[in-house]
């Protein structure tokens, strides 16, 4: 099958959900490609509007083939640019046939604005597309959330997105009902969650816990909707009893002047440490050094970070705000949003039982039973012959 990847937003802004589906497609033997337009900001990111490329150009990455261009954007300038974005895609879309021929198949990520694209060139092309969203409702709302008269037009173009898919892949069913204010309930949807590298966040055998203390991690982005004031004001009830812990805290914003004076405020400086934003390696050796992890989220599209932990071979407490699909039969556990109690009382059963090496890498099985890329890329190639079928 002939598959071709449009992403909504790529590098530098993100995207490594749509090279890493790539990436497992072309592992079970497809041709398969990515064309990225990313619009640029002047105000935002001004170093890379002047020095990123003006011209399209095709490259390589972790073995695919990335048809690629920068857009410059106009500010305040929303529906001229969204226009504009459009349009380059879908002059980017003929020339990608002049030198590849047509696709069997399109894949857009996100609706706004890669699902309209791939919704008029199906039109003009006759390709069916099947389109993954990715950006949840807190997403949205910001842009979405207040729609007035002078930016109505998007949802009527965002719903038509999702009407005419062959089918919208959502990462989680709670996603259909957050996203119906927007897009309404009117078009074919499946689940697939988002993939991970297991064979990246492999198991490893943790160091006994003898003369050390127990290590919790929280890989999360400081912000309110993470709930690190739960989880800190659990952290200093469980000191009370078990002092012996630590906890490692990692995303943007985790060094910041904000988050160190709330770690000030709950007196538990001396056991917490912020590292900040890392990347994927540092993250998967933060993993390694923790024994369990921790996450006082107040809403997740997914949650992706417990299967990213629990594929090492620790397990997981996190709140009711990690959808159901991602919560896991074993080495799981969740309590109430906003109750740092019971939040503490998990984390104390974790502190005085540590997984055995037997379990951890039952863990790390169970994982790559639900999300290696392998798996997830299956369940995606399912869904786009199934459409080719019924086209």
């Amino acid at each position: 099958m002939h598959i071709l990847e449009i992403p909504s937003f790529f590098t530098p802004y993100g995207g490594e959900f749509c090279l890493e589906q790539a990436k497992a497609l072309k592992a079970l033997g497809h041709e398969v490609r990515i064309l990225s337009n990313v619009q640029l900001g002047m105000t935002i990111g001004g170093k890379d509007y002047m020095v990123l490329p003006f011209t399209r150009f095709e490259h390589e990455r972790e073995g695919i083939t990335i048809y690629q261009t920068y857009q410059r954007g106009w500010p305040r300038m929303v529906h001229h640019n969204a226009m504009h974005w459009i349009a380059i895609v879908r002059s980017m879309f003929a020339d990608y046939v002049q030198r590849y021929g047509k696709p069997d198949i399109l894949h857009a990520h996100c609706a706004k604005w890669a699902g309209y694209a791939a919704m008029l060139i199906s039109k003009e092309y006759d390709i069916p597309y099947v389109m993954t969203e990715h950006l949840t409702h807190a997403n949205l709302e910001m842009e979405l959330g207040h729609v007035t008269a002078a930016d109505a037009w998007k949802l009527p173009m965002l719903k038509a997105a999702y009407q005419q898919a062959g089918m919208v892949i959502v990462v989680s069913d709670e996603m259909v009902d957050e996203l119906a204010c927007y897009f309404g309930k009117d078009y074919c949807h499946v689940t697939i969650p988002n993939m991970i590298d297991t064979d990246f966040f492999s198991f490893r055998q943790r160091k006994p816990i003898n003369n050390r203390a127990f290590s919790f991690c929280c890989p999360a982005i400081y912000n309110q909707r993470k709930g690190y004031d739960v989880l800190f004001e659990a952290f200093s009830k469980l000191i009370e009893t078990d002092p012996d812990v630590m906890l490692h805290i990692a995303g943007w914003g985790t060094d910041g002047k904000a988050c160190r004076q709330m770690i000030k405020h709950y007196r538990i400086a001396d056991r917490v440490i912020g590292h900040g934003l890392i990347n994927s390696a540092n993250m998967r050796e933060l993993y390694y050094q923790s024994d369990a992890m921790v996450l006082a989220t107040r809403g997740e599209s997914q949650g992706l970070v417990i299967a990213e932990a629990m594929s090492t071979g620790i397990p997981a407490i996190s709140t009711e705000g990690i959808p159901a699909s991602m919560r896991m039969d074993c080495g799981y556990s969740y309590v109430p949003i906003d109750n740092a109690a019971l939040l503490a009382n998990e984390m104390r059963k974790a502190v005085r039982r540590p997984v055995a090496e037997s379990e951890g890498r039952a863990l790390s099985q169970m994982i790559a039973a639900r999300f290696s890329t392998e798996v997830i890329g299956a369940r995606i190639v399912e869904v786009m012959t199934d459409t080719l079928l019924h086209i």
